[in-house]
């Protein structure tokens, strides 16, 4: 009875191995290429998809948005804004869609989808947003807690890409 029990609990084991290998793999599903931002203040992009690479690039800047291009299994090829690649784990990412405001001068955030709308203040270049799918030439953007539209051609991040929701 013994042995039949530790036969049972190895099963077990193995069972449960198998599902943790699988959960990776169906969060690797997403289609290529994807934005997604950085997760915290400061993250290392690196070489290679390994902590055994080394690091070339350190951001710091929370929510400053990503190009996806390439999945390999725990980490992300991804493109900065300034056509910068290199790899990041896939845990310092966040797969919620935001923008970098671009350009020369102030960007006019609205209080409507439309060039008309009345302006409800300027942001400057390099101000980071959350943003929802553009539609028609407008994102809506979260600043800072405050709401409101910005043409697309200012944000980085404003490009549907295939993976995007």
């Amino acid at each position: 009875m013994q042995g039949f029990r530790q036969i049972i609990a190895c099963l077990l084991a193995l069972v449960l191995a198998a599902g943790a290998l699988v959960a990776p793999l169906s969060a690797q599903d997403r289609v290529l290429p994807y934005w997604a931002a950085l997760r915290f203040e400061k993250v290392n992009m690196r070489v290679g998809p390994s902590a055994e690479y080394p690091v070339t690039w350190v951001y710091l800047r929370k929510g400053l948005p990503v190009k996806v291009v390439r999945v390999r299994e725990g980490w992300r090829l991804v493109e900065d804004h300034e056509g910068t690649q290199g790899w990041i784990s896939a845990s310092q990412l966040d797969p919620e869609r935001g923008g970098m405001v671009i350009g020369t001068g102030l960007a006019e955030v609205r209080a409507a989808p439309s060039a008309g709308a009345a302006v409800k203040w300027r942001a400057e270049p390099g101000v980071i947003a959350g943003m929802k799918k553009c539609k028609a030439g407008w994102c809506e953007v979260d600043i800072a807690g405050r709401k409101g539209f910005m043409a697309a051609e200012r944000l980085w991040g404003s490009q549907d890409l295939p993976g995007d929701a």
